[in-house]
């Protein structure tokens, strides 16, 4: 966040409104939802706010996770029009981004509401901001996945290839982590998957198999392993996918190419 407002403010902050303004200029205002969706970063434009001046007053009208028509009032602003100006475009680009991954992971989460499946996100994010990205999915009705190298073992493709296969890779895996870390290995193929599970694993992800292939997948796995689907999908493939029987559903364009939701902050006085 204070990147965000250094990169924006630079040196000279913003001489737009510092020239136009009238440094005593008062102002109220609301931030409103233009399009229907799914809220999330609140805590942090109240916090660019009060980062930006003490004195403006916020009070939050909705929490994150809310679900919005447009015309929906997020916030209502008071204070120095200058500084509400100056805190407005990254306040409003931290909450339109988040609720943008919110929004698109609602809609996921609604489609597949009637199977077990859960939607969860990958480490397909944008730098720096995983943290938040990865929140705003919860807020949308999704799970995280491992939140980055560090805390679980993913086995995909080119480990397999560097490995020698996917048992001999699974084995290095369980002889080198620390008790605790859960194992999952990529697979593309049921004889791929038959041999993880003769080694056995914590989880297995199904990458871009069709839904016959999965629920054949699912059979053959029998509950000994969480089984996740992958590759390519979107709102209208996800339910027959959850259908197949697999536990998660991965998504990477929930964080990488969600389209933001539109807001907007209007002075009302």
């Amino acid at each position: 966040m204070q990147r965000a407002l250094a990169e924006d403010l630079g040196q000279d902050g913003d001489i737009t409104t510092d020239s136009v303004i009238p440094a005593d200029r008062q102002a109220t205002g609301v931030i409103a939802a233009r399009k229907q969706g799914v809220v999330a970063g609140i805590p942090i434009a109240l916090r660019i706010f009060q980062t930006i001046d003490s004195s403006v007053r916020v009070v939050v009208k909705l929490q994150d996770g809310a679900r919005v028509a447009p015309g929906a009032v997020l916030m209502e602003v008071s204070g120095s029009a200058r500084s509400l100006l100056k805190a407005e475009r990254v306040c409003l680009n931290f909450l339109g981004h988040l609720s943008g991954i919110a929004t698109a992971t609602a809609e996921i989460a609604d489609a597949i509401a009637h199977t077990k499946a859960k939607v969860c996100d990958t480490r397909k994010t944008t730098p720096g901001l995983r943290v938040l990205e990865k929140y705003a999915v919860r807020c949308g009705g999704g799970a995280n996945h491992r939140m980055g190298l560090y805390d679980m073992v993913l086995i995909k493709d080119n480990h397999i290839a560097a490995a020698g296969g996917v048992a001999q890779a699974i084995r290095a895996a369980k002889a080198a982590v620390r008790p605790g870390i859960k194992i999952e290995v990529e697979v593309d193929t049921l004889a791929q998957l038959d041999e993880a599970m003769t080694v056995g694993v914590d989880q297995i992800l199904l990458d871009n198999m069709g839904p016959a292939l999965l629920k054949e997948a699912v059979a053959r796995v029998a509950g000994r392993a969480v089984t996740e689907a992958s590759g390519s999908i979107t709102k209208a493939t996800a339910p027959a996918i959850a259908e197949a029987g697999v536990d998660v559903i991965s998504v990477g364009w929930i964080t990488h190419s969600a389209p933001c939701l539109d807001l907007g902050l209007d002075f009302t006085a």
